[in-house]
Formats: structure tokens, C-alpha cells, sequence
């Protein structure tokens, strides 16, 4: 049963202004995002900024917004096959289970200088 549907979009020019002040990106991202995306430059960008989009789409798919947790505590990494994946950890993974858990599903694209994410949350019937 889905529980949750979540889409945001982010201007990657965002991600360009926040890239001149490095502890924006701190507080916003995991440190695994950060050593993947920032050493990929402009692209790395693009990667941070469909990765913003889908903490924002989570949030609106727990239901939430962006209340209750810390970004930070949100990490969207690749697969081996390329398929992102959401990790929850700390304030993240303890809203998340309060709110009954389930399994998260994740989709990333970036077209010109907009990211978008989708974020379903699937749990179980009844």
C-alpha cells in the first residue's frame, strides 16, 4: 500500500551559490553525498541538486515537510547499477519509523538547471 507520495524540483543554480559557501552544504547534505557529487564539479552539482530534491520530496511524502529532521541525516547514493537509494540515519530514521516505516522508493533526473525527485513510501496493508 502506498503510504506516501512526494516530487520537488530545485534550480540547480541553487546548488552553484551554495557552492560558494561550503558550510551550506554541510548542513544540508551527508558527508557520503558530498565526497561522491563535489569532486564530479559541474555534474556534481546537478547531483546535489536532484539530492535536495528528493530530502524535499520525502518530507512531503512522510507528510511532514521538512519538520522533525535533519537533512543531513538523509543520504541518497547510487546503487552499483546506478539506482538511487535513500538511507535514513539519526533524527531521519526516527521520524520515519514513529510514522510506521515502510520501504522507500526513490527517482532522480536533472534536465538543463532544474533537478527533480520522487519519493514513494510503501507500507503495509491495513
Amino acid at each position: 500500500m502506498i503510504k506516501g507520495i512526494g516530487l520537488d524540483v530545485v534550480n540547480v543554480q541553487r546548488m552553484r551559490h551554495w557552492h560558494k559557501f561550503p558550510n551550506l552544504f554541510k548542513r544540508f547534505f551527508h558527508p557520503e553525498e558530498l565526497s561522491s557529487s563535489l569532486n564530479k564539479q559541474e555534474q556534481g552539482l546537478y547531483s546535489l541538486a536532484a539530492r535536495f530534491a528528493a530530502k524535499e520530496a520525502f518530507g512531503k511524502a512522510l507528510g511532514t515537510g521538512l519538520k522533525g529532521f535533519s537533512l543531513r541525516d538523509i543520504c541518497v547514493m547510487n546503487n552499483s547499477q546506478g539506482k538511487p537509494e535513500m538511507y535514513l540515519y539519526g533524527s531521519a530514521e526516527k521520524i520515519f519509523n514513529a510514522r510506521g516505516g515502510g520501504k522507500i522508493f526513490t527517482s532522480l533526473t536533472h534536465e538543463h538547471d532544474y533537478a527533480l525527485a520522487l519519493v514513494v513510501i510503501e507500507g503495509e496493508n491495513g
